[in-house]
């Protein structure tokens, strides 16, 4: 049989040792304390942050100003296009067919009020002939009855004088008239800003712009999302066929709670971090307005406060933020990434909500790719007129 090994015993803890243990733990803890408190009064104090942030940018929509079938498409999801490149061709034939019959209604129309203006001078000399044939009339009436005394002349002959006085009267009243009514079409105008060569005018513009309008251009430079349309479909004016996603003009939208934009102004400093990059990628950024509401009043469905089944939910205010411009295009983002925000909200003499001085002088957001159909439209105008009119003999050139 085994005898048990006797069990060490513990040294018992002297209480001094204990204390001074105690002292050095609470010690490095307050100094711990100490230095987090300075370090916030210093520092943390003086920025605000937030992960519920995301980047935003333009998804701008390409639809169709007219209706038609679809022939070919130039670009699909993922590319870079141009502003101005053709994306979407539409079948114009139709188009094409209404072009010409304005052109052919505008060249008549030219040629009509020519007309006009010729028959203004034909009607002057035919009242001078009718004036010339009055004054003679009335000659010969005035020598036949200084004459009928003598018993030269009969009272026939002088009753066909006075006749002859009145017809040529009467012809001149007309041909007067004539002028008259001719000069009411002529008067004041030319043939190019005749009534008629407007009316005629305003319809070739029209089929013009309808014809070129058969091909969609990028409104802007972009990447191409959202493509639902496809060869041979037919669509209607205003159907969204897909979208162009602007990459090097984005923008962060950071949800910072309520309690955090009291002391946000315009223009604080900013730095960023995105998920998609990591924090060895920092990002530069400032703020350039505060939302003139919560999220939750501009939702989709927002709440309903006075329904009595209340409970208080801390809001969110949309804060957007421009990124530099040269830091996105070495980083480029995608719009709905997440970002991690941070504001330094140290100098706070700024205002919290945009206030312009003067009115903006120019649109935010403009294109100018559709301006040349007009202006194509307007130099096949001008051609059309001077063909017509007796200046250029170039002929107009076809549409394809």
């Amino acid at each position: 049989m085994t005898t048990p090994s006797p069990t060490p015993e513990v040294a018992p803890v002297v209480p001094g040792k204990r204390r001074g243990l105690l002292i050095a733990v609470t010690a490095v803890l307050l100094i711990v304390l100490i230095a987090y408190a300075i370090w916030w009064a210093v520092f943390l104090r003086h920025y605000e942050s937030t992960e519920d942030a995301y980047v935003a940018g333009n998804v701008v929509q390409v639809t169709p100003q007219v209706a038609g079938t679809v022939l070919a498409i130039n670009a699909d999801d993922t590319e870079l296009v141009q502003a101005g490149k053709p994306l979407v061709e539409l079948d114009r034939r139709d188009a094409k067919v209404a072009l010409d019959q304005a052109d052919a209604q505008l060249a008549q129309a030219v040629r009509e009020v020519r007309t006009l203006f010729v028959n203004n001078g034909a009607l002057n000399a035919n009242v001078a002939v009718r004036n010339n044939d009055l004054t003679r009339a009335r000659a010969d009436l005035v020598r036949r009855q200084e004459l009928i005394g003598t018993g030269a002349v009969s009272k026939e002959e002088l009753e066909h004088a006075r006749s002859a006085v009145q017809a040529a009267e009467s012809a001149l009243q007309v041909t007067q008239d004539q002028l008259a009514s001719n000069r009411v079409l002529t008067d004041r105008t030319t043939v190019e800003q005749h009534p008629n060569v407007q009316r005629a005018t305003a319809n070739v513009r029209n089929a013009y712009l309808t014809y070129a309008r058969s091909t969609l251009l990028a409104p802007i430079n972009g990447y191409v999302a959202k493509r639902s349309v496809q060869v041979g479909q037919r669509v209607a004016a205003g159907t969204p066929l897909l979208s162009i996603v602007a990459l090097d003009a984005l923008w962060v939208d950071a949800n910072f709670k309520e309690v955090q934009v009291s002391r946000m102004r315009i223009g604080q400093p900013v730095s960023l971090h995105s998920d998609l990059y990591g924090s060895d990628v920092e990002y530069h950024g400032r703020v350039i307005g505060l939302a003139a509401g919560t999220g939750s009043a501009f939702a989709l469905l927002p709440a309903q406060n006075a329904s009595g089944n209340w409970i208080k939910v801390v809001q969110r205010i949309p804060v957007r933020i421009a990124l530099d411009p040269k830091e996105l295009a070495a980083h480029p983002l995608r719009i709905g990434l997440s970002m991690q925000v941070k504001t330094d909200i140290a100098n706070a003499q700024g205002n919290s909500l945009t206030s312009n001085a003067a009115p903006r002088t120019a649109p935010a957001y403009a294109t100018d790719v559709f301006n040349d159909a007009g202006t194509d439209a307007d130099k096949r105008i001008a051609q059309i007129i001077a063909v017509n009119n007796g200046g250029n003999t170039a002929p107009v050139p076809a549409v394809k």
